[in-house]
């Protein structure tokens, strides 16, 4: 499943937890996941309030122990079996401990050092997995305005640790509306989560979620908008990497592609061109994930002696795809399946019949008749 994010005002962790309990998650199946963490003293419930006309889900913490600060150590012991959680409370550590300019181990974390903090990071870790949310999208951050009093004294807003954790993640931001609207806990989430920023992806929309925040501003909803749908053929962001060459042999460039789509380019080719002067030459096209192209930049300009290369933002459509494996006498056949049917890995059946000493089409009809007869199999298994 994908979850999309709308913080068009704002986002922090009571907000998230509040948007993802109000799309259906289980209140007593979060609560469930904070008491693993042995954690006394708190309570969670889930409020039902209105922000700006709009109906929304409030999730509220309630607490006997008020101790607000305590040991980035500490609470990473408490949330060591929730990835999600621990992550969260490792990023502020260390934008805290940059700020402060001492070691991750000895920050004292103050405002998000308490119960609540503990309740909202494993607790929305837990909505997501009860949710089924497989993917989290953000749009851009609404990072309010002014200033905001803290254990440090007033700092700018955003604070600091929420500046250096955005820019972490690399999130798209904008200035309006005032006060804190975004705090270290929401940030840290959203890098925790591996958030991808940008619009709506496309999706089978499933469901709509608001979380409340505590304040009920007059002019704007505040609320985080989250929208929970299945991936169908959807749009993926990629990045299109280029460069011209003009003196590279055949056999390099060979190499070069090969290469490129080990290191996970997702497709990898070239064009010939004609350069200035009439001389034959040859672009080097590149489609790659983001987080994947500085990788790949790195091959493409040390096995081209290129000076440089161009990066072009592209949209990719993406049909729904899987991998199965069949078994063909002793040898693993990949068979990759998509919404019009089902083609078997070329360098598997080329194996498989060098060893069998067997016609590549013999092979493949095999392959695909062992492929249907799973597939029938599992259908009458249901």
């Amino acid at each position: 499943m994908i979850l999309w994010l709308n913080p068009f005002s704002g986002i922090s962790g009571d907000m998230l937890l509040g948007a993802l309990l109000d799309l259906g998650a289980p209140l007593e199946g979060v609560r469930a996941a904070v008491a693993r963490t042995g954690l006394d003293g708190w309570e969670l419930r889930a409020e039902r309030v209105t922000r700006g006309g709009i109906g929304a889900t409030r999730a509220v913490v309630d607490v006997t122990d008020t101790a607000t600060e305590r040991h980035a150590a500490e609470l990473l012991a408490r949330v060591a079996d929730v990835p999600v959680a621990a992550r969260a409370v490792r990023e502020i550590a260390e934008v805290e401990a940059g700020i402060h300019g001492i070691d991750p181990a000895r920050v004292h974390l103050h405002e998000i050092g308490g119960h609540d903090t503990v309740v909202d990071t494993v607790g929305v870790a837990a909505a997501l997995d009860l949710l089924g949310v497989d993917e989290v999208h953000c749009g851009p951050l609404t990072l309010g305005s002014g200033t905001v009093a803290t254990r440090h004294g007033v700092l700018p807003v955003p604070a600091p640790a929420t500046a250096a954790l955005l820019a972490r993640a690399g999130a798209p931001v904008v200035g309006a509306g005032e006060g804190e609207t975004v705090t270290p806990t929401g940030a840290a989430l959203l890098v925790a989560t591996g958030a991808r920023f940008g619009p709506l992806p496309a999706m089978t929309l499933q469901g709509v979620g608001y979380g409340a925040g505590g304040r009920d501003p007059a002019g704007r909803a505040n609320v985080l908008q989250a929208l929970l749908g299945a991936a169908a053929g959807r749009i993926e962001r990629m990045l299109l990497l280029e460069t011209n060459v003009d003196d590279v042999t055949g056999e390099v460039l060979g190499h070069l592609v090969g290469r490129l789509l080990d290191a996970g380019a997702a497709d990898a080719w070239l064009s010939p061109i004609v350069m200035k002067k009439g001389r034959p030459a040859h672009t080097v096209h590149v489609l790659v994930a983001p987080e994947r192209a500085a990788g790949c930049e790195r091959i493409v300009l040390a096995e081209t002696g290129s000076l440089g290369l161009r990066r072009t933002p592209v949209d990719r459509a993406a049909l729904p795809r899987r991998t199965t494996t069949v078994d063909v006498e002793g040898h693993a056949i990949r068979l990759k399946h998509g919404p019009w049917g089902v083609k078997p890995e070329h360098d598997d059946l080329a194996a498989a019949a060098a060893a069998l000493d067997l016609p590549l089409r013999e092979v493949t009809r095999r392959a695909l008749d062992i492929g249907r007869l799973a597939a029938h199999t599992s259908e009458e298994l249901r």
